[in-house]
């Protein structure tokens, strides 16, 4: 029979756990650009072994399950010694391309052998590291292919960006000094791939020349933020004069109707491609249409997308269908100016699919425009079923159904009007106030304004910004400095989501009773998402195991908290006899007695 345990008892003065201390980065070496040391290791004209490349690489059945985390770590480790010691880039770039080329580690991997099984947790994966170290000493690899990936670009995009004939990042200098020009402007290296695709041009410049036209875009009275977002969004500002002929046309006329220069840029993704051309023709039509300065700003306030992605195929055949019915184009353009909501696509649509329904009933074209100069704004709600399913469910004819709604031309709503769907009761997210609130606290953290970063953190941030501000002074008022928790919240901003009394819980299970201080979640800040009562069981364990030496006592929280539970049952349940035992009968506890119970 298994001794009684006091696990509550124990815990105390079990958890002496090290707390997380983060290693110095070491000094860059090579403080000003990706120039490489005097000394190379490989000649580009004089290759003996085949230069590696990913571009062929197929996951095979081995890699369809998830790379083990410290098989990925190792691997990211060595292509990061191989940039900076090996071909002599400077720490901050070897280290960020080998962190954000996931196919390219990948494919690394692939080429050497190892068992998944036996990879050894507390000293890594020792022979993974040197299989591949070995294969990078015979098999130079192609650089621009890790390059570009952490670039952003795509694996199916790569061919087609790839230089012919070179292998090395240092023979194309031009496009390195383009890369540190672009990102110590601010633009965030992940979408400097997108740059490369749309505006290649621009890595053949001189890089005083890149800086010149980023002053040009300043002297306009734009914030060094806002260039960046418009650089990132629309990489042909860079190049050429049309584009930036037709973008200060735009800002001009946003001015004129009393809209401000930052305003545009806002409402703009890094995903999209937009055209200040076409924006200038949407006002010009808006103005044929009737609208005045301030109806046109009160438009686009209210829908911005209006102005950054044109009026809408589904608006121009609705206007051109309308045309062909022989509709008064002033008649339609007085609805527009009066109901501005018709002009989204969504309600040209639902009038297209009126015209369509009429037709197909066979009405008269002088009674089609008849109701579509009349209830145009009412029939535009709407969304309607099909005739047929409309005279399946009435019973009635095609003619009976005609005869009706040009009788009674509203009828059209209540007979064919799909049923709304009901609201899922959630609080609509564009709620202005709260964006202006979120935004203001998010600034305090060090976000810029107007950041493709910014627009990441309002979206990953839930709540309203008092309430983000009181979860953030509870970390400090558990006793982290305020850089602390800046440092935290950036780094784990799931964290401002949970409610004030979950982290409260969490840090007085940290520290009163694992015995940590507060100051360790500084290096473990998602110490915060996992589940406190699972902890409360793996912990209960680690404290059984750790009175009869069956452990490490030097284990940190973050090895007892993040791994797997196969991971967990392996390294701390099946270590000892016993153990799968003790741990059935901690899992089976009630919540509240999972530190206190006396298992037998």
């Amino acid at each position: 029979m298994i001794s009684h345990l006091n696990l509550y008892h124990n815990l105390i003065f079990l958890f002496n756990l090290p707390t997380h201390k983060k290693t110095a980065s070491p000094r860059n070496p090579f403080p000003v650009s990706l120039k490489v040391s005097t000394f190379r290791c490989f000649k580009t004209t004089h290759l003996h072994f085949p230069a590696f490349s990913s571009l062929n690489y197929v996951p095979s059945r081995r890699c369809h399950k998830r790379m083990p985390l410290v098989v990925r770590t190792q691997a990211q480790r060595v292509l990061m010694d191989y940039l900076h010691s090996t071909r002599g880039y400077n720490f901050k770039d070897a280290e960020y391309i080998s962190k954000n080329s996931p196919r390219f580690i990948e494919g690394l991997v692939s080429k050497v052998d190892f068992d998944v099984n036996v990879v050894d947790v507390d000293n890594g994966v020792v022979d993974v590291a040197r299989e591949i170290r070995k294969l990078l000493r015979y098999n130079p690899i192609n650089e621009f292919e890790p390059f570009f990936e952490s670039l952003g670009i795509s694996h199916s995009e790569l061919q087609l960006v790839l230089p012919h004939g070179m292998i090395y990042l240092d023979d194309d200098h031009v496009l390195l000094d383009i890369f540190h020009a672009l990102s110590s402007y601010g633009i965030p290296r992940n979408r400097i791939g997108k740059i490369y695709k749309e505006a290649k041009e621009v890595f053949r410049f001189d890089s005083g020349l890149l800086l010149s036209k980023f002053r040009a875009y300043e002297d306009l009275g734009l914030s060094r933020s806002l260039v960046t977002k418009l650089v990132v969004c629309c990489p042909s500002l860079l190049v050429g004069d049309v584009d930036c002929e037709f973008f200060v046309i735009v800002l001009d006329q946003l001015k004129e109707i009393g809209i401000e220069k930052d305003w545009i840029a806002s409402y703009m993704s890094c995903s999209r491609t937009y055209s200040w051309k076409g924006m200038i023709d949407t006002m010009q039509r808006l103005r044929d249409m009737g609208y005045s300065d301030k109806k046109m700003r009160d438009l686009f306030k209210e829908n911005p997308k209006l102005l950054l992605e044109g009026l809408g195929k589904k608006l121009c055949v609705f206007l051109d269908r309308s045309v062909e019915l022989g509709i008064k184009m002033n008649v339609i353009y007085s609805y527009f100016v009066e109901y501005p909501h018709m002009l989204s696509n969504k309600f040209a649509k639902n009038m297209l699919r009126v015209v369509e329904f009429l037709c197909f009933i066979e009405m008269g074209v002088d009674d089609i425009v008849h109701i579509l100069s009349n209830y145009m704004h009412l029939l535009s709600k709407p969304s309607l079923k099909g005739p047929k399913t409309v005279c399946r469910e009435l019973k009635i004819e095609k003619a009976d159904l005609c005869q009706i709604i040009k009788d009674e031309p509203l009828k059209l709503i209540s007979m064919a009007s799909k049923p709304e769907k009901k609201n899922s009761g959630k609080i609509s997210g564009h709620d202005p106030l709260i964006h202006l609130e979120k935004t203001a606290f998010l600034r305090k953290l060090g976000y810029a304004e107007n950041s493709e970063e910014m627009a990441n953190a309002l979206k990953m941030f839930r709540g309203r910004g008092d309430q983000l501000q009181e979860r953030f002074d509870c970390l400090v008022e558990a006793g982290l400095d305020h850089n602390s928790v800046v440092k935290i919240v950036r780094r784990a901003p799931m964290i401002l989501n949970l409610k004030k009394a979950v982290i409260k819980k969490k840090i007085d299970f940290l520290r009163n009773i694992l015995g940590c201080p507060v100051e360790c979640l500084v290096g473990f800040p998602s110490y915060f998402c996992h589940n406190l009562d699972k902890m409360m069981e793996r912990f209960s364990m680690y404290a059984w195991l750790k009175e009869r030496n069956a452990v490490k006592p030097t284990l940190t929280l973050s090895n007892i908290v993040s791994s797997n539970d196969k991971r967990f049952v392996k390294y701390f349940v099946n270590v000892h006899p016993e153990g799968p035992i003790i741990w059935k009968g901690i899992k089976s506890l009630p919540n509240k007695d999972k530190l206190l119970h006396k298992l037998p």
